[in-house]
């Protein structure tokens, strides 16, 4: 028994390897699969995990946001300035911050902001060149921009239709990637006296929660977090958006899957179909021949996993050092099965048909197939 089992294995993988061209071309379909999966994931997470550690790195124990807005997202309708006095004399509450956010090209964002507020709260951007504003028309950026952009202290940047000269470029980790002053911002905007966020710093984090109730009934329909509930929702099941986005990729890819397994074992059984008739004539069972065609299938499937795998750490190099400071893609290691089960799965549903073919065909027919 155990010798017919390595026969079979046998006989699969030289059906495998007589036909390289085809092999290579379904392994790689697969494993583009795979590599959709893998990096699309990688990145959303990636992307929510740097903007968590920026948040986090702001120092405050408490964050405001507009009325309308989502987690990610800000509302068209940001809010008035005239809260932060307001909210400076609520109790408890040491320092409060307000900035001002302007999305740029692709998920990059221009950050308005007092530097000495955010020095006091947060201790400062810790910087790797040049220093702080000295100037309106001053600029700073994180060390991921500066090397996306190749730039240095010094540099002119035009961004959102101003001339802007870069004073500084500060370690990443901290609100934002690109800074300029609040009220710069604001009138370059059209928003002078409007701001898009307020955080908090309070006495005793411990007591965060309860100034969060308070501060709900003070301002009712004002989404108001503690910065650790706000970090904890910074998730893939908790962004609808992206959590959709990942669902319509994954079923693309399965499409894209099946339709190459399709396409290539429908051939390898028109190729094989006296092959297929030899067997039968020598006594092979339908449950056999199905036996081989659907361990090739699966040799092919885990193969594509395998490569789609080490091709996500190729996306994941080119974009570290390609476009590091817009996209950040981590690896997840538990999508790895369930990329895996995803692929085998469509190989296996695109072989339905072709496999079903060769169990029935005629041994006659097949014996005089040229």
């Amino acid at each position: 028994m155990r010798l017919r089992l390595n026969s079979l294995n046998t006989f699969v993988l030289a059906n495998v390897a007589h036909r390289p061209v085809r092999t290579i071309l379904s392994v790689l379909a697969i494993a583009v699969e795979v590599t959709m999966i893998l990096t699309l994931v990688g990145v959303s997470y990636g992307t929510l995990d740097a903007t968590a550690r920026r948040a986090r790195g702001v120092g405050a124990d408490i964050m405001i946001r507009p009325p309308g807005s989502s987690i990610i997202g800000l509302s068209t309708a940001p809010m008035s300035d005239h809260f932060i006095p307001f909210l400076q004399k609520q109790p408890y509450v040491v320092l409060a911050m307000g900035t001002g956010v302007q999305p740029l090209e692709g998920f990059d964002t221009i950050t308005g902001l007092d530097l000495d507020v955010f020095t006091k709260m947060s201790g400062g951007f810790h910087f790797l060149e040049g220093g702080p504003f000295k100037s309106d028309d001053d600029i700073l950026v994180d060390e991921y921009y500066a090397r996306e952009k190749h730039l240095h202290v010094g540099d002119p940047i035009h961004l959102i239709n101003h001339d802007w000269h870069l004073a500084g470029i500060f370690e990443s980790g901290k609100l934002t990637r690109i800074a300029v002053k609040l009220s710069v911002l604001q009138d370059l905007t059209g928003n002078p006296g409007r701001l898009s966020q307020i955080y908090l710093k309070v006495d005793n984090p411990d007591q965060a929660s309860q100034v969060v109730e308070e501060l709900k009934k003070l301002m009712p329909g004002y989404p108001i977090y503690t910065m650790e509930e706000f970090t904890s929702l910074l998730t893939v099941n908790s962004v609808g958006l992206l959590r959709n986005f990942i669902a319509v990729v994954i079923g693309v890819a399965v499409i894209v899957g099946f339709i190459v397994v399709y396409m290539a074992m429908y051939t390898a059984v028109l190729e094989r179909t006296r092959e297929i008739g030899i067997l039968k004539a020598m006594g092979a069972s339908s449950g056999l021949i199905l036996s081989l065609l659907l361990k090739e299938i699966l040799a092919l499937a885990c193969s594509g996993v395998v490569a789609g795998i080490l091709l996500t750490y190729g996306t994941q190099w080119t974009m570290k050092h390609l476009v590091p400071s817009s996209l950040n893609q981590e690896t997840v290691y538990v999508w790895w099965p369930i990329a895996a089960l995803i692929a085998i799965a469509g190989a296996m549903l695109g072989a339905i048909v072709p496999v079903l073919k060769a169990v029935r065909q005629d041994v006659t027919e097949a014996l005089s197939y040229e």
